[in-house]
């Protein structure tokens, strides 16, 4: 079998990653973060303040727009723009005049001089107060929350592609490694027949000497074992499922799961080749087959 050199799209993304970004408006800042773990599906946690609580569809839809899976981690902060304070001072001046009012007229009723200072009116109860600053609409929350959401996407989804051109780099290198066994196991296979005839024959005339032996026995023999430990079904298939694996690196995108489906597969074929093989190297060619399958299935996790 000659080699396949697969060249893998620049469009696979692996599932992890992070991004934040930044954007303000007159009234308010809103910054956002995305974080991403792998997993079978896309599942989506986001932590907004009570103010952006009514855009949580939204924002999950410009995830789900731009993610398919991965566990992503999305949390977001608002803040006043500068210049916008969170609380502003109130004066009740007419509580002051109450409070100014009631204590002269204490005063010329119980005979005390002296007036009323600026700082004891301040401090009753009620006269200074800090209140909330009026909040602003929904409607003008939304452009910056969604402009700070996309660059925290965008940087996610561009360390995810890095991260996803190393990992179609690995798991080319792992098919031109299963391959060249595959090669070895072909190239093995065909006198399989013939080593095992001769064995067959050694044993029985160990055990018979010069006495006469049924050929047809023999042949018989041969025949069944053959039928029995024939891989070239497996191979076939085999060859067949790493064209395909060479073909969903190639396309790119999304293909963490029909990798999933195509690992099995390959595994499945290289067990059973494992369990007909019938001398050392195809043994070992096998088992060295087997270990860079799992090592393609963990990789192949790691994908989009």
């Amino acid at each position: 079998m000659n080699p396949t050199r697969i060249v893998p799209a620049t469009t696979l993304r692996s599932m992890t990653g992070f991004g934040r970004a930044e954007a303000a408006s007159p009234i308010a800042t809103v910054s956002a973060e995305a974080r991403s773990v792998n997993h079978r599906h896309l599942d989506v946690a986001v932590r907004l303040p009570r103010a952006l609580a009514a855009f949580e569809p939204d924002v999950r839809r410009l995830i789900q727009a731009r993610l398919e899976r991965g566990r992503v981690d999305v949390t977001v902060q608002l803040a006043p723009a500068p210049g916008q304070a969170a609380q502003k001072v109130r004066v009740d001046g007419a509580l002051a005049a109450e409070y100014l009012a009631q204590a002269r007229e204490l005063g010329r009723a119980v005979g005390l001089a002296g007036d009323v200072t600026l700082t004891w009116l301040l401090e009753r109860p009620g006269v200074v107060r800090a209140e909330d600053s009026e909040a602003p609409g929904p409607e003008a929350l939304w452009p910056p929350l969604a402009e700070a959401l996309g660059g925290a996407l965008d940087e996610l989804v561009v360390r995810r592609t890095a991260e996803g051109a190393a990992l179609g780099a690995e798991l080319a290198a792992l098919a031109a490694a299963l391959e060249a066994q595959v090669a070895l196991i072909a190239g093995r296979s065909p006198a399989a027949v013939e080593r095992y005839e001769a064995r067959l024959r050694e044993r029985i005339a160990a055990l018979l000497g010069e006495a006469a032996r049924d050929e047809a026995r023999v042949l018989t023999e041969v025949a069944v074992w053959a039928e029995k430990t024939d891989v070239r079904e497996e191979l076939t298939r085999l060859r067949a499922h790493l064209a395909q694996l060479g073909a969903l690196l190639g396309a790119g995108g999304a293909v963490g799961r029909p990798l999933d489906f195509l690992v099995q597969e390959l595994h499945r074929e290289v067990n059973t080749i494992a369990s007909k093989a019938d001398d050392l190297e195809m043994s070992q060619a096998a088992l060295a087959a087997k270990g860079v399958v799992e090592k393609i299935r963990e990789q192949a996790q790691n994908l989009e």
